[in-house]
């Protein structure tokens, strides 16, 4: 992905993504979040074209972690294991190398809660 040998645990975006920016401000009080629901055939088509280059190496990245969530939630919960797939997968997102992201991960676990 964005590996630099010289900054191996943290690798920013390589240019900056304004439409997906979240800016927290902890003197207002946030929203809960909403529970998603399945987008429109309108929607879907929306974007369909526009973001097709990005479905394999989305899905390439994100399939060994799919991967390790199933047999994870085998031994936990399948909560968990969404939280901490989750959680990694946005961190390799954020630049983190998958391994860091993996490991910092795992050391918010105690006795495999969160």
């Amino acid at each position: 992905m964005f590996y630099n040998s010289q900054q191996p645990y943290y690798q920013p975006y390589p240019e900056p993504l304004p439409q997906y920016q979240y800016h927290y401000d902890p003197r207002f009080p946030q929203a809960s979040p909403t529970i998603p629901t399945e987008p429109t055939e309108q929607q879907i088509q929306q974007y369909a074209a526009q973001f097709q280059h990005l479905k394999h190496p989305v899905l390439n990245l994100v399939k060994p972690w799919v991967e390790y969530g199933v047999k994870e939630a085998k031994y936990t919960s399948v909560s968990h294991a969404m939280t901490e797939i989750a959680a990694i997968t946005y961190l390799i997102g954020k630049g983190y190398n998958p391994t860091v992201a993996h490991y910092i991960v795992e050391s918010w676990e105690k006795n495999e809660h969160f």
